[in-house]
Parts: structure tokens; sequence; C-alpha cells
């Protein structure tokens, strides 16, 4: 049976701790799925399609990776395509509280269901989507922040 681990998030937009968390789970893992969900607390700054855009571009070397879109419960995309493993970086000791209590709701839902936590590198801790975001969105230069296969002129708020 194939390791599958999903890495769920909005990803609004894609960091380098991102990207960092899956390259490094990739020896783990036979095949790292990239869910972008849907958070129901947050307006995406990006569209979808820029952000499986991006993703995929992110990772066209990488065979292991697989990007898809999912609206509805992580353990239910876990069990359509067969995942035994979600996959999650901690920052701080605040994301592991709250990654800690999402973990065991998931475990309880879906028993056969692991979470790993991969801690993130000292230089990404600061990192979040949410700073970048307002970087971006305050006409400042994020591309420190964003994997080097991304254009920064490519990142434009959406237009309504």
């Amino acid at each position: 049976m194939k390791r599958i681990a999903i890495f769920p998030g909005s990803f609004d937009p894609f960091t380098i701790g991102h990207e960092s968390i899956v390259r490094r789970a990739l020896p783990l893992f036979d095949k790292v799925v990239i869910m972008i969900g849907f958070n129901t607390n947050k307006q995406s700054f990006f569209s979808l399609e820029k952000r499986l855009k991006w993703i995929n571009q992110i990772f066209d070397d990488e065979p292991k990776v697989e990007v898809k879109s999912h609206e509805g419960l992580t353990v239910d995309f876990c069990k359509l395509v067969e995942a035994k493993y979600i996959l999650r970086g901690l920052r701080t000791s605040a994301d592991f509280e709250y990654e800690r209590a999402i973990a065991q709701v998931n475990k309880k839902m879906h028993p056969e269901l692991e979470t790993v936590f991969l801690l993130t590198k000292p230089e990404h801790t600061p990192v979040n989507s949410s700073i970048v975001r307002d970087i971006i969105l305050h006409g400042g230069d994020a591309s420190m922040f964003l994997p080097n296969k991304l254009n920064m002129a490519e990142f434009k708020k959406d237009e309504a």
C-alpha cells in the first residue's frame, strides 16, 4: 500500500515555508497531495486557479507531488484519495495547540489517519501567508518569502 500524505491548506499564497515542508516530507511518503481547501473563516485573496497554477509550477519537477482542491472535510478528501497521513508544519507553540486539536478530531472521525508534524526551519518561523499577503497588498516586494520558481510580478490581487 502506498504511503500517501495530504498537505491541506488555503495556501493564499504558498510560501517558502510551505515549499520547505513538502520537500522535506517527500522522502517519508510515496506521494504528497497538496490539497487547497476552502476556509470558511477567510476570503481568498488569490483565485483558486492561480493558486493551483503556482503550486503546480513550484513542483513541476517532482512526480511525487499532486495538487488538488477540495471543498469539505479534509478527512473526506483523505478517504477519496486513500491517504493515511495528514502533513502539517509547525512554526510556533500556538500552531501546535491549534493543530493538535484538529489532529485529534480528525483521528476520532477517521481512526486510520495519522497526522505528521514537521517543524519549520528556523528561518521560516516568521513567514506566514497572512503577512505575505499584506506585503503584496501594500505593494511591497514579498519575493524573499515566495518559492524561487514564482514570479513576483504575477502576485497582484485578483480583480473583483
